[in-house]
């Protein structure tokens, strides 16, 4: 039975079909799950004033657009095919196996976004799964997705958390819930992967045409646009990994429906935060083989792009030779963009002045991140330390080191280049969502308290503001906490 639709202000903005009209092969539609007892759990007011909607009504009638259970007159939702290679294996047909594109609105800057559904219910995607999605998943979702927009970092982002009443059967019996969340689109390097599996050229290029204009749209002017589409990819992605290795992000889970066109974050399941610096460190329980540990981020989005090069090709050249070449030489512009992207980033870490000689900028990176690794050290906790140590007060960052004459040999040559302390305080900080204090806060709110999960919010979405009395969350995880693992909430 198809569900009422939900009355909407007059002012609620138009919630379009693009996607499903542009590209009906790819878009399913379907109906979320109706929930037994919705319960809103956290709602993100400032993003809600940005897409135009009004806060008030989401939390009462409005309810029924955040589950999807009551869309809006006129929308209709879909479930979103792609395909994927999921830890180095490929499977040609994956879909939006719990999670529902209800249509895209323009915000209140004139921008296109995607409001999106994931815990909505089966689909036909969902590979015998159940569809559902527990409390502790969503709102981790919820508080990493928001501290890494707090952090600058691009990213979908969550409009809110809705309990559903519903239970959900996974290691133990959970509280269900459906997660609200905004991208510049659901577009994956695995939805071309699917068209390109199809034979379909036509949709392809379709979907080529789709992406352009959503996302790069000076590709539409180009020679080739299949290829300047292409090259933009390979820039932001660059951009993107090089941005989370620098505040230690683990995204694990970098399989390639888990790449965005745009260039945005997505999925937050077995993520975390690294505390000790370690390129090896790895936290989801299913990457046995440490295929998306910290270190080889940057390799398997280099992989995942070469995926995305195969789909393309046949949009490139119409001889596959040239096609190839043309595609090799855009890929091999990924490491380029990467190291400069994640060079900048470093220099700007460390305080570096403008004119600094590479040579000398990337021995003192390569030196310290040695030392940091030998000893163990924090990361968050460390590169903060570092603005107390420009201004004189090497103490607090010596105190994490046990080789003290390698770090003071370092510190000596770093502070001889003279560092722009307050410049490091704007890029390094204080608070990432801590992986002890993110499970506390998920335990606290399964068990019905959001306290401690609310409090948390409010520290990681002001992450460089250092404030009396949040000493707790700037520390590293107790020596108890070692082993700590991830799971995917499936």
């Amino acid at each position: 039975m198809t569900p009422a639709p939900t009355s909407t202000p007059t002012s609620f903005p138009a919630l379009d079909g693009r996607f499903a009209r542009e590209l009906p092969e790819l878009a399913l539609p379907w109906q979320a799950a109706e929930t037994p007892e919705p319960r809103l759990l956290v709602l993100n007011e400032p993003l809600a004033e940005e897409l135009g909607l009004d806060a008030g009504w989401l939390r009462g009638d409005g309810i029924g657009l955040l589950t999807g259970t009551r869309p809006p007159v006129g929308a209709t939702p879909v479930a979103q095919a792609y395909a994927g290679h999921q830890f180095g294996g490929y499977s040609p047909r994956l879909g939006d196996g719990r999670a529902l594109l209800l249509g895209e609105l323009v915000d209140t800057s004139g921008r296109m976004r995607d409001l999106h559904l994931k815990g909505s219910g089966r689909t036909p995607f969902s590979r015998g799964g159940d569809g559902l999605a527990a409390v502790g998943p969503m709102l981790r979702e919820h508080l990493v997705s928001e501290a890494m927009h707090a952090l600058g970092i691009p990213t979908t982002r969550s409009l809110a958390v809705v309990a559903t009443g519903r239970a959900v059967q996974r290691e133990s019996v959970l509280p269900g819930a459906v997660l609200a969340r905004v991208a510049s689109s659901h577009l994956r390097v695995g939805t071309f992967q699917y068209a390109r599996a199809t034979d379909d050229l036509d949709l392809l290029r379709r979907l080529v045409d789709h992406a352009v204009a959503r996302h790069h749209p000076h590709a539409a002017g180009a020679d080739n646009p299949a290829i300047a589409l292409f090259d933009a990819v390979v820039a932001v992605q660059a951009d993107l990994v090089a941005q989370w290795m620098l505040v230690g992000f683990v995204h694990g889970v970098m399989n390639t429906d888990n790449m965005t066109i745009s260039g945005e974050t997505i999925d937050y399941g077995p993520c975390a935060f690294m505390d000790a610096f370690d390129p090896a460190t790895v936290f989801s329980s299913i990457d046995t083989g440490g295929r998306y540990a910290y270190g080889n981020q940057p390799v398997v989005a280099e992989w995942n792009l070469a995926r995305l090069a195969e789909a393309l090709l046949p949009l490139v050249a119409a001889e596959q030779d040239a096609a190839v070449a043309l595609a090799v030489e855009s890929l091999g512009r990924f490491r380029e963009h990467y190291s400069a992207a994640w060079s900048t980033g470093m220099r700007a870490k460390l305080g570096l002045p403008a004119g600094l000689d590479e040579a000398v900028a990337s021995a003192l990176v390569a030196d310290l991140l040695a030392l940091v690794q030998a000893d163990h050290v924090d990361h968050t906790s460390f590169f903060r330390s570092l603005g107390a140590a420009a201004r004189g007060d090497t103490e607090p960052a010596r105190g994490m080191f046990l080789d003290l004459a390698g770090f003071d040999a370092w510190t000596e040559r770093w502070l001889a280049v003279g560092p722009d302390a307050d410049a490091m305080d704007r890029v390094n900080p204080v608070h990432v969502p801590r992986n002890h204090l993110v499970e506390e806060a998920l335990a606290a709110a399964t068990d019905g308290d959001l306290a401690p999960f609310e409090r948390l919010l409010a520290v990681v979405t002001a992450p460089y503001d250092q404030r009396p009395g949040l000493e707790r969350y700037a520390e590293p995880a107790p020596d108890s906490f070692a082993g700590y693992q991830t799971f995917c909430g499936t």
